[in-house]
């Protein structure tokens, strides 16, 4: 807040204090208004609560305590400090004890009171701080393993709570790596079923015989080498839910075969005349598009149909760049957890370079790269040398392969996109990045970064 928007109240039955105090802080830059007793603070209090009010102990009317008392319990953000002439132990105690800031005694310093006076508007602009870093942290969204910040995914995964609570068939569509299955999960550990097994299951890994033996079993003799009778995924997942991943890759007559299965309710073994019932829910997923499949005739209509009850699309990492810093955090403690290398977090270097990689391979990439860093590095942070990440390729910095961008273009996208991030508040930036105010000063200056009307940094522009 700044200090034309920092009202003060002065409160003193003595026109001398009113006016001096009135003239020494207005010079300071503070809004300054006065009364000349505790009744008419508090009515001016009700037309527009002050921030700071410096009240007189001893006044006609309600004394400068009462307006304390009176003031802390409607307005306990504004800040009281008390004036008086007659300090002593019982004094300032009782003053502290009901909630004075605290307090000055006549006649006192003006340049005492204007430290008092900055030392509670610091107070509060850290307080201030303080809500808006809650608020930030309560933006994290965790649905189970996934987090994000981001608007788009959060509606996404809100429209996943819901599909838990349901019975209904979900299809997840989303590009290679974005955590369709880990969604799947967190669908099933959300929804009824939970107690149940959760049976997951890659298409496009086994041949078509192979694929309708592991998912509906076979008898005993079906086929060379059935030695035994087995059951399939339909039966191992009976009660909970069974999830299909690469969908859109089984064959023709696996379609078909899921389509009756997803009708019925029934399973037939290969080789077996037994139909089984199964009570399972099934979630499918697919990074082809299974609209265009259809058209061009490769893939059932019908089937489609049976499975696009629920559709959820989880969009790619590229366009959820804020979730960057949060996915770092969260896999470097599970990395660091699972090769026992204390990695506690990466350079402000190496982060504007993960922030502008294009992540083709989304998450997945990411936790690669993530990993190599640190099976490579030797101390517990990730420099950018550690990440292996080529700046001429997939790079969102505007760079072309005839002309890369350079390190500190990618830093100062990265340090324009973590200012607007925390709303132009640089010491939360600055915390973000991890290094002091002064130096992120100096980047700002350096990089041209400029403030906009809102108080937010605009976009970077080239310094």
């Amino acid at each position: 807040m700044s200090k034309k928007n920092t009202r003060i109240l002065i409160v003193d039955d003595e026109e001398i204090i009113r006016e001096s105090l009135s003239g020494w802080l207005g010079k300071d830059g503070y809004t300054i208004g006065t009364a000349p007793d505790g009744l008419t603070a508090l009515k001016l209090m009700e037309e527009h609560p002050w921030t700071i009010l410096l009240v007189d102990l001893k006044m006609p009317g309600i004394d400068g305590l009462e307006v304390l008392k009176r003031v802390k319990e409607r307005w306990s953000d504004t800040a009281v400090l008390i004036m008086t002439a007659y300090a002593t132990v019982d004094t300032a105690v009782n003053a502290m004890k009901a909630g004075a800031f605290d307090y000055v005694v006549k006649p006192f310093d003006p340049e005492e009171v204007s430290l008092v006076v900055e030392k509670i508007v610091a107070q509060q602009a850290l307080v201030r701080e303080n809500v808006i870093l809650r608020k930030a942290l309560k933006k994290e969204y965790r649905f189970h393993d996934l987090v994000t910040k981001s608007p788009a995914l959060l509606a996404t995964l809100e429209l996943a709570k819901t599909a838990a609570r349901s019975a209904s068939t979900v299809l997840v569509l989303g590009e290679s790596g974005t955590g369709k299955e880990l969604l799947a999960r967190a669908i099933h550990a959300e929804s009824p079923r939970n107690g149940k097994p959760f049976v997951a299951m890659s298409c496009a890994a086994l041949t078509e015989t192979l694929l309708e033996s592991e998912l509906f079993g076979y008898e005993k003799g079906a086929f060379t080498g059935a030695n035994a009778r087995r059951e399939g995924k339909f039966e191992a997942a009976s009660g909970g839910t069974l999830f299909l991943d690469e969908i859109g890759d089984i064959s023709p007559k696996l379609q078909l075969d899921l389509l009756r299965v997803l009708e019925e309710r029934r399973v037939t073994r290969v080789g077996g005349t037994e139909s089984l019932a199964v009570d399972v829910r099934i979630i499918a997923a697919t990074n082809r598009d299974l609209r265009r499949a259809v058209e061009e005739g490769r893939f059932r209509q019908d089937l489609f149909y049976r499975l696009n009850v629920i559709t959820i699309t989880l969009i790619p990492l590229r366009d959820r760049k804020e979730d960057i810093p949060l996915l770092v955090d969260r896999l470097l403690e599970q990395l660091s957890s699972e090769l026992k290398r204390p990695v506690e977090r990466v350079s402000p270097e190496a982060m504007a370079i993960l922030l502008a990689h294009t992540w083709p391979g989304n998450v997945r990439e990411l936790r690669n790269v993530l990993e190599r860093a640190i099976v490579v590095s030797e101390g517990p942070v990730l420099e950018a040398r550690h990440l292996g990440l080529n700046l001429q390729e997939g790079s969102a910095s505007g760079a072309t392969p005839e002309h890369p961008a350079s390190l500190e273009e990618i830093e100062r996208q990265y340090i324009g996109s973590v200012l607007r991030q925390s709303g132009g508040n640089v010491t939360q930036a600055a915390r973000i990045l991890d290094i002091d105010r002064v130096t992120l000063y100096a980047k700002i200056r350096k990089y041209g970064l400029k403030r906009a009307e809102d108080g937010e940094f605009e976009p970077a522009t080239p310094a």
